[in-house]
Formats: structure tokens, sequence, C-alpha cells
């Protein structure tokens, strides 16, 4: 490649960020009447901008190398070979209930062969909205989406395994319980992305993802330890024992034990009443969307 070539790909790339800093100022701005609006209605148009504005960008493929990560309100993660960024939030609804928005932006290049001994890389980005299907979903944890039909949820932490990507996700649900979820994205050999994959061996269960639901008036705690390479998890249980309180979430919540998910040979795998005390990864000091700040501000649900 010509050194002038080469100059003129400095160019478009210092280009690029110029305009995704500039994009960035106006998603930082436009954060405030999304999400911190006192009306719904305020709040809803907000949002509209916040997504308009996200659209400006979306169709550069530059855009998988551009962090973000001044948008305190929402959720940017990517991993470490940046083969996709994905963007979610939640909408707070008056009625306590929550809708979430997001954006999958993948990068499905790959190598051709051109002849003996030549490759050429063909560039295939691709961006994808989110469209929250999770009001008409009876069985959370047997469904299987694309994005277009996407069981919404705020993802917080993306652990890469073989194959495919593990996804803690968090959803305020509504103003009696919360949910938290072990998902998985992965792509099909054609690229096509997917969300919920047969890849838990969990008791009594055969789960795509994982559904944790207990009540908003307490905390629990899930997330992965890169420490330990586990998931680790509050074991919940009823506040009183018997067997009338079985199944009414709105009364479940810690109690005091742990249990993990382990890897192995490409599943994760139960490991019940782990010693997590004083137990502390890297990620417990990254930079997140404030919980308790989304819980008030979006009320559950996700019907758009």
């Amino acid at each position: 490649m010509t050194i002038i070539n080469l100059f003129g790909l400095a160019q478009k790339d210092d280009s690029a960020m110029y305009v995704f800093k500039k994009a960035e100022r106006e998603l930082k701005d436009l954060q405030k009447k999304a999400f911190h609006s006192k009306t719904e209605k305020d709040r809803l148009e907000g949002n509209k901008e916040f997504m308009r504005e996200w659209e400006k960008v979306i169709t550069n493929p530059k855009i998988l190398q551009y962090p973000f990560d001044s948008l305190k309100d929402i959720s940017v993660l990517s991993p470490k070979d940046k083969k996709f960024k994905l963007i979610t939030w939640n909408f707070h609804r008056e009625d306590g209930t929550h809708a979430f928005f997001g954006y999958l932006l993948v990068n499905n290049s790959k190598r051709i062969k051109k002849g003996f001994m030549k490759y050429e890389t063909e560039d295939a980005y691709e961006y994808f909205r989110l469209i929250d299907r999770s009001p008409t979903v009876k069985y959370p944890e047997t469904y299987v989406g694309s994005p277009d039909k996407w069981f919404g949820m705020l993802y917080t932490q993306l652990v890469e395994c073989d194959g495919f990507y593990t996804l803690i996700g968090w959803d305020g649900n509504d103003k009696l319980t919360t949910r938290k979820f072990v998902d998985v994205l992965y792509f099909r050999s054609n690229g096509a992305p997917f969300f919920g994959k047969d890849v838990f061996k969990f008791p009594r269960k055969n789960p795509r993802r994982l559904m944790f639901e207990y009540s908003s008036e307490v905390s629990m705690s899930l997330k992965y330890n890169e420490k330990r390479n586990q998931i680790v998890y509050s074991h919940l249980g009823a506040k009183q024992e018997g067997t009338l309180l079985e199944g009414q979430f709105q009364y479940y919540g810690p109690d005091g034990s742990f249990d993990a998910l382990e890897l192995k040979k490409g599943r994760w795998v139960t490991l019940e009443d782990v010693d997590a005390r004083n137990d502390k990864s890297e990620n417990d000091t990254k930079s997140k969307p404030d919980l308790r700040k989304h819980k008030k501000r979006m009320p559950g649900s996700k019907a758009k």
C-alpha cells in the first residue's frame, strides 16, 4: 500500500473519530432528558431523540473501535476481539415497569481465498436494532430470539466463551419483583445473531437462559468472577418457610449462601454452596450502570 493510500486511510479514521466524539457529546446531553426527566412523556420524547442520534452513527463500521465510555446511563459491552458492540438501556414507566432498547453492531468479516496462497478480507459489517418482545414471552428461560425478537434486559457484564458469549442481565420488572438473568449471545454459521442457547446444565431445567426473580426490596448478587472463572450468585429462598410461598417471588430473597456456574466442556454447570466470602473480582471495580438508580427510574415491564 502506498504512502498516499495510508495517509488517506488515516484521514478517514480521524474523520470518523471526530464524528463519534461529536455524537457522544450529543448523546450525553440527551441522556438527561431520556432518563432523568420527571414525566414519562418527556422521557419518552427524550428516548426517541436518543435513538435518532445513535442511528446517525451506527452505519459506520468504525464505531466498533470507539468506546462511548462517557455514557454512564447505558451499558456498552464489547469482547476483546471487537467482533461486536452491544448497547442496551432501559426506559422506566410510571407504573413501575420497564421497556428495553438497544443495538447490536457486528463485524462478520472473514478471510476469503482468492487464488493460490492469497486471501482477502471480506467486510460484512451489520447492525441490528434490538426490539424488546419480552411482554409476549410466556417462558423466558426457554425462549430463543433474534435481535428483532429480543427478550429485553439491561446487560451489565460479558463473558467470552468458546463459540458463544455469556451475558449477565438485569430487569427491574415491576414494583414487587426484580429479575436477573444469565443470557447467551451466539452467531450461527451464516453470521446471524441469536439470544438464548442450550449451554446450561441446571437441576430440573433445560434452559436457554437462567432467570432469578426476587423481592424488589432486597438485593441479589449475580456476577462473573474472573479469578474463579465462575458466575457466582446468591441462593434465593422465600422469606418464610412454607409451601404457600413457593413461586411467590415478591417474598424471595438471598438466604446468605451462594451457588455458582462453572464452564465445563462448553456448558455452565451448577455448583452448590460455594464459599464467596471476601471474594471480589476485578469486575467489582468496573464502571457499570447504577442499577439502584435504574430501579427508581424505570418501573418495570417491557411493553411498547
